[in-house]
């Protein structure tokens, strides 16, 4: 009797080791996550430090694997590759699919953002305020942004007229910065910029000061002209396919909201880190650092004030709050920059 009961006890421990085996295995989710930023770019390992930290707080029951460097889906194709559940979850710019994302648009315009942390504490807060339909399709974990985009030339531009047809590589409302400014705009991703400046494709590029060196771009640039009134950033998607965000129970979802949350400054400091990285790096190299007069700067920022009423007009008469989105970027970077 006693041996049968014994072998009976054995039998059930057994059952319940597998049984309580396989219910772990059913609980962990493994999601795949496309970054466009190659592996080495801070941007990445940011990322790369928000899936271990999820990971970490989910006693391993959520697995991201981040793919870099656009091997998953290019720059361009991230948001449709989340939408259509190519990726999970996807990292990319509003930019990069221009006339998609009107509403917020309104934050990549030249407000003159101060620093990489305020732009991305404003354009999280700007979604969170505005609730744009634009990105009903996808569930938003958050938004970050770069630091003041700048002038980066093979030739010394110091005043506007040097501008004058100079091919500038630039990605959504940047570009219109460039045409007001008398430059010719060329379409491009970050990835392709390299080589487009070295073969001389365009004569220069839009962008915050850390891709001299995160993207190496110090190696085919010699001059950076610092017009800080025309300081713009492009604001970046961090997004999840809604039928997998669906799918999780709710004290997982609770746990990726909360390291999202926490990340927004672990993104907006890893920019600015980068910005005084890649000024060191610039100069370490040779390069000059132009810095405009106050009075052209002046002239600078009155250059590219069309393009902020021509947002306004144009998203009006569409029926989008084009004038209620300036004013809530303004509101936000002011509170943000005390």
């Amino acid at each position: 009797m006693r041996k049968n009961l014994l072998i009976i006890l054995m039998i059930g421990m057994a059952v319940f080791l597998v049984t309580t085996g396989c219910q772990k295995k059913e609980k962990t989710t493994e999601l795949t996550y496309s970054i466009f930023f190659p592996p080495t770019h801070s941007q990445c390992k940011a990322a790369v430090s928000w899936a271990e930290e999820i990971k970490k707080r989910s006693d391993g029951r959520i697995k991201i694997t981040v793919f870099p460097g656009g091997t998953l889906t290019k720059a361009n194709q991230c948001y449709d590759g989340v939408v259509k559940g190519i990726s999970d979850i996807g990292m990319s710019c509003f930019a990069y699919t221009r006339g998609r994302f009107p509403v917020m648009a309104a934050v990549d315009l030249p407000h003159g953002y101060p620093d990489g942390k305020v732009a991305t504490r404003v354009a999280t807060e700007f979604y969170k305020s505005m609730s744009p339909k634009e990105l009903d399709d996808v569930k938003v974990l958050y938004i970050h942004g770069h630091g003041p985009g700048l002038l980066h030339t093979k030739k010394p531009v110091r005043a506007l007229e040097d501008m004058k047809g100079m091919k500038i590589r630039s990605t959504g409302l940047s570009a219109k910065v460039v045409k007001a400014l008398g430059g010719a705009a060329v379409a491009m991703p970050q990835n392709d910029t390299y080589e487009a400046l070295q073969k001389g494709v365009v004569e220069g590029t839009f962008t915050p000061i850390e891709t001299l060196k995160g993207w190496r771009q110090a190696e085919v640039v010699k001059y950076t002209t610092e017009c800080a009134g025309v300081g713009y950033t492009t604001s970046m998607f961090v997004v999840m396919n809604p039928e997998k965000w669906n799918a999780l129970p709710k004290d997982l979802q609770k746990i990726i909201e909360e390291v999202s949350e926490e990340w927004v400054d672990v993104h907006g400091e890893a920019w600015d880190k980068g910005d005084d990285e890649g000024r060191v790096y610039t100069l370490s190299k040779g390069n000059e650092i132009v810095a405009l007069s106050e009075e052209e700067n002046k002239r600078w920022a009155e250059a590219v004030g069309p393009i902020i009423e021509d947002y306004i007009n144009t998203t009006e008469e569409k029926g989008l709050p084009g004038k209620k989105a300036v004013r809530q970027v303004k509101e936000l970077i002011a509170k943000y920059s005390k």
